[in-house]
């Protein structure tokens, strides 16, 4: 018991003590700050403020088959949350159903600030959001819009690996991809249009006809 009471002790005065540093050093701190702030060109105090304020969306990455669990999670949360859910039949000894799964293993997308970035990282079955340089890597939009095309039309999608070398920019006019963007590429023989998501290194792999694309860029 009076060891206990001595480690306490001893606990409460280095508290006392952190926080008599921190009340020494907090005007110092602000003053430098402050300093910072003011070397700033306009620009860059709108970037800041921009990245504060603006939502974007992100890619996050789960833990196997624990998708559609993470994307409620976090709409009950009152985050964003998109999961491309595309239908299939499943087939059993006695019967075929049709279901959902992610169109994306283990992948799915949240548009959020980065002031929210803690409370989606502490989500259970978040592995870690997709990064480039060590950042999150925000998604453009037009991405987005594009998976949301390809899951409400009824098109044939292959997820590939590979890496493909840069084709020529197209986009389909008509059908019910109309308004998707992507690449016309050579998969031997035959024309494939790959729709790429950043930072992901997977590709959406389709078979449109060529009457269905118009050339852009």
């Amino acid at each position: 018991m009076i060891h206990r009471r001595q480690g306490n002790k001893k606990r409460e005065q280095k508290k006392k003590k952190i926080d008599e540093q921190i009340t020494i050093f907090e005007p110092i701190f602000r003053k430098i700050k402050m300093a910072l702030q003011e070397n700033l060109t306009s620009k860059e105090k709108l970037l800041i403020q921009n990245n504060d304020v603006e939502e974007k969306w992100y890619a996050i990455y789960t833990r196997p088959r624990a998708e559609k669990q993470v994307h409620q999670r976090l709409v009950e949360e009152g985050i964003k949350s998109y999961l491309p859910l595309q239908k299939t039949y499943r087939m059993w000894s006695d019967r075929k159903k049709l279901v959902e799964k992610p169109l994306i293993s283990s992948y799915l997308f949240v548009k959020t600030k980065r002031k929210r970035f803690p409370l989606i990282f502490q989500t259970l079955g978040v592995v870690k959001f997709i990064t480039f340089e060590g950042q999150p890597a925000s998604i453009p939009q037009k991405q987005i819009d594009n998976l949301r095309l390809l899951i409400n039309s009824d098109a044939e999608i292959e997820i590939s690996l590979e890496k493909f070398a840069p084709g020529d920019n197209v986009e389909v006019v008509t059908g019910s991809l109309a308004g998707l963007t992507g690449e016309l590429i050579k998969i031997g023989r035959r024309n494939r249009v790959v729709v790429r998501i950043d930072r992901l290194d997977q590709n959406l792999i389709l078979k449109i006809p060529k009457a269905f694309l118009k050339k852009i860029g």
